[in-house]
């Protein structure tokens, strides 16, 4: 196994472990309360977060027998075998902490190597989608970073991280349609690079680049510029650092609908 793709095989182990710590305290929570809604919207927000990283470990195929079993784990079944309504929340996120517990044991292979390897081709993010192919590498490790931020509790650095790369990739796409274009739609006078953060995303909105999943973005997200290292400090929660990664996710469908 070449060092590259034992690097990223580690990269999911360590994001595999967090979703399965986090899955295994939801869990633990709705068994005692099934009702908990800050409990649900956390779960929601968790199997997103799994049905993405499935996704990146089955190469995008849904005929894959890990994104099959990420579906099946939906479906409770009786005895005769057809699906029935009404299953118990944790048992819901119990199947799919199972789900990601096959994922780690396919990563951790030593016999004939990894289950998940070359066929699925595992990496961070791919971004085969982003227009400049300088830029491409430099989004991928960002997305990289911005998840190890997340599982380490870092929630400014991550929606910082999220918001940076939703502001490139969308940059990229606005800059790749090109001002005259843009402008027939009403876009403002002068360079993209001038505009803020915010009039690309409506910019982009407007002309169709993507739909309407930055209403989403939390009010610290649309100002990420203005804090950090050396700006005002402010608060960034799980919810806001999550919700910007979410934002980002749609965003990205919406840039490569293919995928």
């Amino acid at each position: 196994m070449n060092e590259n793709l034992q690097t990223q095989i580690e990269t999911y182990l360590s994001h595999l472990d967090g979703l399965i710590r986090r899955g295994r305290q939801l869990r633990d929570v709705l068994a005692s309360d099934p009702s908990n809604g800050s409990a649900i919207a956390a779960t929601r927000a968790w199997q997103e977060d799994c049905g993405v990283t499935i996704n990146q470990l089955s190469g995008g195929s849904k005929a894959h027998w890990l994104a099959r079993s990420f579906s099946e784990a939906f479906l409770m079944r009786s005895a005769t075998g057809h699906a029935v309504e009404g299953a118990a929340p944790e048992g819901i996120v119990q199947r799919l902490l199972d789900v990601l517990e096959l994922a780690v044991a396919a990563l951790s292979r030593k016999d004939d190597g990894p289950i998940i390897s070359a066929s699925s081709e595992v990496s961070p993010r791919r971004f085969e989608f982003v227009h400049n192919t300088e830029l491409r590498p430099i989004v991928e490790q960002a997305y990289t970073d911005s998840r190890h931020a997340l599982e380490q509790g870092d929630y400014d650095l991550a929606m910082r991280t999220s918001c940076g790369i939703l502001e490139a990739i969308v940059t990229d796409a606005l800059e790749h349609k090109g001002l005259g274009a843009l402008a027939a739609s009403g876009a403002p006078a002068g360079k993209i690079a001038d505009w803020s953060f915010e009039t690309r995303l409506a910019v982009a909105e407007r002309t169709g680049l993507i739909r309407s999943g930055c209403a989403r973005l939390p009010a610290v997200a649309r100002t990420y510029r203005d804090h950090g290292n050396s700006g005002p400090k402010v608060t960034v929660s799980e919810r806001d650092a999550r919700r910007a990664g979410q934002v980002l996710h749609v965003v990205m469908r919406d840039l490569n609908p293919g995928r």
